[in-house]
């Protein structure tokens, strides 16, 4: 089956960037990063407080246009970094501005140890219609075995049809 797929990602460190890298190597389609209109900032103690302010509130930042919205695709796959336990703010802001009522939307995530307390949970807060796979959830970013973990992930994803 055809399938029109983009790959959405916001990536703070570049983790998970090479994920989203990858795995467009492997299934193709659009790529596409998003970008906060404010940088988050370089020191992680404010980091980590802004990312905490803004969970707790539920304000999300303003985005830099991004040229890709979800209307012309099947399958989104949608990366962040675990923060905080959930979703990095700024994808949550582009997944509550695209309408995925009935697309497949397949999660990826990056972590340096943390816990996953939700992450798919939280991509299914926003995104209530759409059809949530599995979801991958990658230490680091994957070491030399990124490619493998990623191909086994698609074959699972995509058998679960």
């Amino acid at each position: 089956m055809e399938r029109n797929i983009l790959i959405i990602y916001y990536s703070y460190s570049g983790k998970t960037r090479r994920i989203a890298e990858m795995l467009h190597r492997q299934i193709g389609g659009r790529l596409s990063q998003i970008y906060p209109r404010q940088p988050y900032p370089a020191d992680f103690e404010r980091l980590l407080s802004q990312v905490r302010e803004e969970n707790s509130t539920g304000k999300l930042p303003s985005l830099l246009p991004v040229t890709e919205s979800a209307d012309q695709y099947d399958v989104v796959f949608a990366g962040s970094p675990n923060w905080c336990g959930t979703i990095a703010p700024p994808l949550a802001a582009w997944l509550k501005r695209n309408d995925l009522d009935g697309k497949i939307l397949i999660p990826f995530f990056s972590h340096c140890g943390g816990e996953d307390k939700g992450m798919k949970q939280a991509v299914r807060n926003v995104c209530p219609t759409a059809e949530i796979r599995s979801s991958l959830y990658v230490l680091e970013n994957g070491s030399g075995n990124l490619q493998d973990t990623i191909q086994a992930w698609l074959k699972q994803i995509f058998s679960e049809e």
